[in-house]
């Protein structure tokens, strides 16, 4: 296809797409999220077609949503029966996002593939930014409330409605209505097929909406993802929209960054985790929102000199490199700060054990 082709893969940007997934895997394994939020603007910036971008990375997704739905179904923090009713809309949230993307190729003669990225960067930037910001006020409020959980207001409420038929969920405890189910999955399904993000959205309803516990709701996201990432990446492949290099790129990173991430979870406070995926988040949109103008001139739609595209293309990989190598380089240092002082425990524990005095054996009566 002519969008396929409409870009090559030289050394430097095989380079930084794995350092692309390298971060990303990183920030996956820190924040819970899959780090498309991350790596679908930086293929962008990189000159990839905002459609392949996403089509590459929800087939990525694919893969490690499989490894954590496993690890999170061992510890019995998947409700795979509700995982199921919401497969049941999230598809057609999916095929309804790649129907969008895919129609938008070309709309315009001679703007190439600006329709199709200006919608994914307009989603992108409306959708991650509220996200964001709701973040930042939850942790605002969780400093007034020391020891409060997630509300249950909205859940309680939807409960009180009882708007029918209701399906009763055992393994998360928690009865919900069958049209509020397909709704969120429908919405779920719409984003991670629009901009390759679902989880945003679909890891808070579960919490607020559904009232599931927050491991359960994490776990049972996984389960979900693992199936909206095979199905999105099926119907991104059957429109030639599947770059199988870059997601195999992104693996040889992401695969390394995912531990060293986990592991910052446990030495990194959790007000600190959700703080730094704020920021993060919030550049990202940032890193987005500036290249939207380049889309606009290409539409005709916003007039300046397209030598401008360089400098806005600039700023845009700018914001973009400082959130994740900014979040990563803060994770990655925590990491080694708690690696020393384990190393120091243990080297203090074999001196003090080293220089008690044995104990002379007891001999037999």
């Amino acid at each position: 296809m002519e969008v396929f082709n409409s870009y090559s893969l030289t050394l430097a940007t095989v380079l930084q797409v794995i350092l692309l997934g390298f971060v990303g895997g990183i920030l996956s394994g820190f924040i819970g999220s899959g780090g498309a939020f991350f790596m679908t603007p930086g293929m962008m910036n990189l000159g990839v077609p905002g459609v392949i971008a996403v089509g590459s990375n929800i087939t990525h997704k694919f893969g490690k949503a499989m490894v954590g739905s496993r690890r999170h179904g061992e510890m019995g923090n998947v409700d795979r029966k509700l995982g199921l009713f919401m497969l049941l809309t999230a598809a057609v949230g999916i095929r309804i996002a790649v129907w969008i993307n895919t129609s938008l190729l070309h709309v315009k003669k001679g703007a190439g593939d600006a329709a199709a990225d200006l919608y994914i960067s307009v989603v992108f930037v409306s959708i991650l930014s509220v996200v964001a910001l709701s973040m930042l006020r939850d942790i605002i409020n969780s400093a007034r409330t020391e020891g409060g959980g997630p509300s249950r207001r909205i859940s309680e409420f939807l409960g009180r409605m009882r708007l029918i038929p209701e399906v009763n969920f055992p393994v998360s405890d928690v009865r919900i209505s069958l049209w509020i189910l397909l709704l969120v999955g429908l919405l779920t399904g719409y984003l991670a097929g629009t901009i390759g993000v679902g989880g945003f959205v679909g890891v808070p309803a579960m919490i607020y909406v559904f009232g599931l516990p927050t491991p359960v709701a994490t776990g049972t996201e996984l389960f979900l993802a693992m199936f909206m990432g095979a199905f999105g990446a099926v119907n991104y492949a059957f429109e030639g929209m599947v770059d199988l290099r870059l997601t195999l790129l992104m693996y040889l990173g992401s695969l390394v960054g995912i531990h060293i991430g986990t592991y910052g979870t446990k030495v990194v406070k959790e007000v600190v985790i959700r703080l730094v995926t704020s920021v993060i988040i919030l550049l990202c949109v940032l890193s987005r929102g500036v290249a939207i103008p380049i889309y606009l001139r290409q539409l005709g739609w916003l007039g300046f000199d397209p030598a401008w595209d360089n400098y806005l293309n600039l700023a845009s990989k700018g914001l973009l490199m400082a959130s994740g190598s900014g979040g990563a380089l803060m994770i990655l240092v925590q990491v080694m700060r708690a690696y020393v002082r384990r190393r120091r425990v243990r080297a203090s524990l074999d001196l003090s054990m080293a220089a008690e005095p044995k104990q002379p054996a007891q001999g037999r009566t």
